[in-house]
């Protein structure tokens, strides 16, 4: 059998009232891809539709049904599963553009009849806020060189705020696995990890300058609105206890300038994002769990711990008292999403 150019993994947890938008989607790419729906142990039609998909569309779709284990559990699985040359995580709420993905399966094309593999491909995302048909768009032109293989090297800085996110990435299957990436189960914000722990083995990069990926916001029970982040803060330092652990400083030292510079800028965004999470409400709990995440992170690596605390932006923040803390860091989140409309 010929091997498919990609696989688009679809982890499915009760998502039966959107899946089919999703996996109608990804049928545009043909049959040169597979598409993994990994039901995730669902107790409402999640499985029947994966079935019925896997009937209609046997040579292109796939029902892998599994207990739950949570949305890392799926990707873990799907990589597991998957025999395309390129792996790419779409959540069964989300769905791709036709248009752009008519460009990336040419690309793909091309770029194996050519044995010119990329080990990473990077996009655009879409916000798209359903709600009230509004939409933002996170692009990456002014960073990467577009339609053209480059290497960390070659790369711009990225705003404070700005990070690659799992929606703006497709891994090479092979380097994904090599990597040793093993997202933790039961756990929200693994792709944090996802987007951060595979780059040091990704050395030929592409950008293509296409808006692929629509991201749907504004679901109540998103993981992403304020509520919930505030609600799950131990899940986001459980997180980044594991993003601080994926390279250390000697590791990291040993990456090319740009790519070193680009994770300490990637664990200083999620850092921001995890004192948010765990300052925006005061208890004694939150303030233990953060200083154990600081302590842990100065026994086992002091550089890395310097370099994070005291060498960028959090130094402004860290001197600040709790609640001061909270209520800048809300504030600062609650502009993002007015800017881009997280919920």
């Amino acid at each position: 059998m010929k091997t498919k150019l990609i696989t688009f993994a679809v982890p499915s947890y009760n998502s039966e009232k959107y899946l089919s938008k999703c996996v109608d989607s990804l049928l545009n790419a043909g049959e040169e891809a597979e598409i993994l729906i990994i039901n995730d142990g669902s107790n409402d039609q999640t499985g029947a539709i994966a079935d019925r998909y896997e009937q209609r569309y046997p040579h292109i779709v796939r029902a892998v049904h599994k207990e739950n284990g949570g949305h890392g559990s799926g990707v873990n699985r799907g990589l597991e599963e998957a025999s395309g040359l390129y792996y790419k995580v779409v959540d069964s709420d989300d769905w791709l553009d036709e248009q752009a993905l008519r460009v990336l399966m040419d690309t793909l094309r091309s770029h194996v009849a050519a044995h010119i593999l990329p080990d990473l491909y990077i996009v655009n995302f879409v916000y798209d806020h359903v709600a009230d048909g509004t939409k933002y768009v996170s692009r990456y032109a002014k960073n990467f060189p577009i339609d053209a293989f480059f290497g960390w090297e070659d790369i711009k800085p990225l705003r404070l705020w700005k990070v690659l996110i799992m929606h703006s990435l497709i891994y090479r299957t092979k380097k994904l696995r090599e990597c040793g990436l093993r997202l933790p189960e039961h756990t929200f914000y693994v792709d944090n990890i996802y987007a951060y722990q595979p780059l040091p083995y990704m050395r030929k990069l592409y950008y293509l300058d296409i808006d692929l990926y629509h991201y749907f916001i504004g679901r109540a029970d998103q993981s992403v609105t304020i509520e919930n982040i505030v609600g799950r803060y131990r899940q986001q330092i459980s997180v980044m206890r594991e993003m601080l652990k994926a390279h250390s400083s000697a590791e990291l030292k040993k990456c090319s300038r740009s790519l070193r510079k680009y994770a300490y800028h990637a664990l200083m965004a999620i850092m921001m994002n995890t004192t948010f999470f765990t300052t925006a409400k005061d208890s004694q709990e939150r303030r233990e769990d953060l200083r154990a995440l600081w302590s842990e992170l100065k026994d086992r690596d002091k550089p890395l711990y310097r370099k994070l605390r005291f060498g960028t932006m959090y130094a402004l923040l860290d001197p600040l008292p709790w609640r001061c803390k909270g209520k800048l860091t809300t504030g600062c989140y609650k502009f993002l999403c007015r800017h881009v409309k997280l919920g």
